[in-house]
């Protein structure tokens, strides 16, 4: 082969890795995780039209009630879907119980909603933080935010510091594919494994079996927000065309998207949902 091919060989392998930022990894403790002293961790839940999310929200409300985790820097954000169809899962009871003032609401205005969070991200990103993004659902409202910030933010190498965490197929599938795309090659996009399923490299926080997690808990916030949670829940599953999630008909547990959050965390070596609240529900 030619000196000349070569090089061209090697310019095109090198073009093409850098076009695409995203990677799919087996998580280690070993890689740079979140960092409690300056980052910002967004939490953003699609509510639409699984029921899960409810369950995701009392979770992480229980992750931060544990003191390892209560000073960490989070604002949480409803109603980033993307293209599914269905209706939407009114979450906002159970969000300002769980969060207080510390969320936004997408539903129906994405361009309020960036504009409300946009100052928390520069803030932290101008301060020295690096953004950490667990898309509980698709990456629509991630690439409006990312979209917003940039031309603001010129001199910073965004891709360096922003992260999208991700562990859904099915949430990529109903990403628009101009959103999906946009972040895959701006940020740094991370695809870890499916949190509905244990033994993968991730907790498995999907669990029709958990049945009594009211016993677990002492905490009575945490005992008044899972309440919300799994009412809500029951109320919307399946119900006028909505998806029937079947751990939570059958009276169990799926909070499975917070398998992003334990991976940005450094803590995805939990197994199970039963684990979860042995070390975290009080």
């Amino acid at each position: 082969m030619k000196p000349s091919t070569v090089l061209a060989l090697v310019i095109i392998v090198i073009f093409t890795s850098c076009k695409n930022k995203s990677k799919e990894v087996e998580p280690t403790s070993s890689e740079t995780r979140f960092n409690i002293e300056k980052d910002l961790l967004l939490v953003q839940y699609d509510c639409k039209t699984d029921v899960d999310d409810l369950h995701s929200v009392a979770a992480f409300a229980t992750l931060l009630s544990n003191p390892d985790y209560s000073k960490i820097n989070y604002h949480a954000v409803a109603g980033t879907y993307g293209t599914q169809k269905g209706l939407y899962v009114p979450p906002n009871d159970l969000f300002q119980l769980s969060f207080g003032n510390n969320w936004t609401d997408a539903h129906n205005n994405v361009e309020a909603a960036v504009e409300k969070v946009k100052p928390l991200v520069k803030s932290a990103l101008s301060q020295g933080g690096n953004i950490w993004i667990a898309d509980a659902g698709q990456s629509d409202f991630s690439a409006h935010l990312i979209r917003a910030v940039q031309p603001e933010l010129s001199e910073m190498d965004l891709a360096e510091r922003i992260h999208i965490v991700q562990h859904s197929d099915w949430n990529e599938e109903v990403t628009s594919p101009e959103s999906l795309k946009f972040v895959k090659q701006n940020i740094d996009y991370i695809k870890i494994p499916d949190g509905n399923s244990v033994g993968n490299g991730t907790p498995g926080f999907r669990s029709p079996e958990f049945t009594a997690w009211e016993a677990e808990l002492t905490n009575p916030e945490l005992i008044s927000i899972w309440k919300l949670a799994v009412d809500l829940g029951n109320t919307y599953n399946g119900k006028d065309g909505r998806y029937l999630n079947e751990a939570i008909e059958a009276g169990g547990l799926d909070f499975s998207d917070l398998s992003e959050v334990c991976w940005i965390l450094d803590i995805e070596n939990i197994k199970d949902t039963d684990q979860f609240f042995s070390l975290y529900a009080n």
